[in-house]
C-alpha cells in the first residue's frame, strides 16, 4: 500500500511547494516520528499558507493523515502564527480525535525557516549541516500535503498558489496554471504598465530580482512582490557582487549585530557573519571562517535587518556557497556541544517591526484569495524547477496536449520529478523549457 501512494505521487509530479522544490515522493520514503506542518508563513506581505489553512483545513487534515501512514509518524503538529484566527478556527474543528495538534507560533522571523520551525515546536535541535529527519521529524508544506491528496486521487500537479502583492492596484492571492508568464500575473492584479517597477520572485527577505518579465511561475513560487525601481529592497538587490564585496571591505565595522541577529547563530551553529564579511580583507589564511557561509540559511536578517552600514552579508554567503559547491568543499565540522545561545528569545524579529524597516508598511495589506480559473496566452513549463536532475521532454513540437497530460519524466535512476501539462493546447517549443500555447476550446483553461 506504501508503495503504491509513494508512486502516486511520485508520477503526479508533487515536490515541497514552499522551499528549493525537494521532490516529495523521496522525501515520504524515510520514516520519521514527527510530521510538522510549516504554516508559519514567515515572509512578509506573502498570504497563501495562511489562507489555504483556512479553506482547505478538511484536506490539509486529510493529507496529514496520508502522510503519518507513509512515514509511520505517530504524531503531526501544525505550526501556525496566533495571528491567523480564521485558519486556526477552521483547524480546530476537524482535530477531535486525531493525533493532530497545533502549535502556535509568535508572530516573528524567520519562524518558518525549518530548524528555527524545529525548535519552536519540539524543542529538539537540528545538528547543523543536519536536516529535521536526524532528530526524527519531517517538515512539509501546506500546499505540498494538499498536493499530496490530489496525487492519491490521480490528479497530478498542474498549479500553484502565489501572492501578488507590492505596488499593486489589486493585492491578490490567486491559483495559476504552471508555466504561466509572470507579466501575465502581474496584470490579473491590476499592473497593466510595469515601467518603473520592479519584481521580486519569492518574498522580500529571500526572494530574487527578476531581470525579465518574460519568465513564467513554477511550482515553488509563492509570490511576486512589486515595488518602485528606487526602493531601497531593489537597489540592495541590483548591486553587483563586485560591488558587494567592495563595499563589505570599506565599510563594515565589525559591530557583529549580523553574527548577534543571525538565527542560525543563535541556534547554536558556528556561523558569525561578522566573521565572513572581516575574512574578506584576507583572504588566505580565513578559508576556514569562509566556509562557514555553507550553514547560512539566506534568510536575509544580517542584510536586511540587522546591518546598521547597508551592507549585504547574506549575498557574499550566498556567493560563498555557490563557489564552494562548485569545487566539492564540505560544510566545516559541527560543534560538538550545539547550544541555544541565551540571547535567542530576545532576538526573535517582530514582523511588523521587520516590514516598517524594509519599507514596506504602506503595501501590507490583504490579498484574498481567488479561486477563478484564469485563461493565460501560453504557459512555459521550465525542465528544471526542483532538486535533481532536468525533466526529460517525452512530446514534441506540433503534439496536442490536455491539461494534466504527462509531457516530461524524471531521468533513471535520478532524482527529479515528471512534470505536466498545465493547460490544454499545442507544443510549441521544447528548449530549457515546454511552451504550451492554447487551443480554442481547450479543455481545462
Amino acid at each position: 500500500m506504501v508503495s503504491a501512494v509513494i508512486g502516486k505521487i511520485r508520477d503526479a509530479g508533487v515536490i515541497g511547494a514552499g522551499g528549493a522544490g525537494f521532490p516529495t515522493h523521496v522525501k515520504l520514503s524515510s520514516t520519521t516520528k514527527t510530521i510538522i506542518v510549516n504554516g508559519a508563513e514567515c515572509e512578509p506581505l506573502l498570504k497563501v499558507d495562511q489562507q489555504l489553512m483556512e479553506v482547505r483545513a478538511e484536506q490539509i487534515i486529510q493529507g496529514l493523515e496520508i502522510i503519518m501512514q507513509l512515514t509511520g509518524a505517530n504524531e503531526a503538529v501544525i505550526g501556525l502564527k496566533a495571528k491567523y484566527k480564521q485558519a486556526i478556527l477552521a483547524l480546530e474543528k476537524e482535530l477531535p480525535d486525531k493525533p493532530i495538534r497545533l502549535h502556535i507560533l509568535g508572530d516573528f522571523y524567520p519562524a518558518g525557516d525549518e530548524q528555527v520551525l524545529v525548535y519552536e515546536v519540539t524543542g529538539r535541535v537540528v545538528p547543523q549541516g543536519g536536516i529535521p529527519l536526524k532528530v526524527d521529524c519531517m517538515v512539509i508544506n501546506v500546499e505540498t500535503i494538499l498536493n499530496v491528496v490530489g496525487a492519491v486521487m490521480g490528479k497530478p500537479v498542474t498549479h500553484t498558489y502565489l501572492t501578488i502583492a507590492g505596488a499593486v492596484p489589486m493585492p491578490i492571492t490567486l491559483r495559476l496554471p504552471i508555466g504561466t508568464m509572470v507579466a501575465e500575473a502581474l496584470a490579473l492584479a491590476g499592473v497593466k504598465n510595469t515601467k518603473g517597477l520592479k519584481v521580486i520572485h519569492g518574498g522580500p527577505m529571500m526572494g530574487k530580482v527578476l531581470d525579465d518579465l518574460a519568465e513564467p511561475i513554477t511550482k515553488t513560487t509563492k509570490g511576486l512582490i512589486v515595488l518602485p525601481e528606487n526602493h531601497q529592497l531593489i537597489t540592495m538587490r541590483i548591486l553587483s557582487f563586485a560591488k558587494v564585496i567592495k563595499r563589505g571591505k570599506s565599510a563594515c565595522i565589525q559591530c557583529r549585530y549580523c553574527t548577534d541577529m543571525c538565527p542560525r547563530f543563535l541556534l547554536g551553529h558556528d556561523l558569525q557573519p561578522h566573521k565572513i564579511m572581516r575574512a574578506l580583507q584576507h583572504i588566505k589564511g580565513n578559508e576556514e571562517i569562509l566556509k562557514t557561509a555553507l550553514t547560512c540559511s539566506e534568510c536575509g536578517v544580517c542584510e536586511q535587518y540587522a546591518c546598521t552600514m547597508n551592507l549585504s552579508p547574506r549575498e557574499v554567503n550566498s556567493i560563498l556557497k555557490k563557489e564552494f559547491t562548485k569545487v566539492g568543499i564540505k560544510p566545516p565540522i559541527p560543534p560538538a556541544n550545539q547550544k541555544i545561545m541565551a540571547i535567542r528569545e530576545g532576538r526573535k524579529i517582530p514582523v511588523k517591526r521587520l516590514i516598517a524597516r524594509l519599507g514596506l508598511s504602506q503595501y501590507d495589506n490583504n490579498a484574498p484569495l481567488s479561486e477563478q480559473e484564469y485563461q493565460v496566452t501560453k504557459v512555459q513549463i521550465k525542465l528544471k524547477q526542483h532538486v535533481g536532475a532536468p525533466s526529460i521532454s517525452i512530446v514534441k513540437v506540433g503534439q496536442q496536449v490536455q491539461q494534466g497530460e504527462l509531457i516530461a519524466v524524471v531521468p533513471a535512476k535520478a532524482l527529479g520529478a515528471n512534470l505536466h501539462a498545465s493547460i490544454g493546447g499545442i507544443i510549441t517549443e521544447i528548449g530549457d523549457s515546454i511552451v504550451i500555447v492554447p487551443m480554442e476550446g481547450s479543455a481545462g483553461l
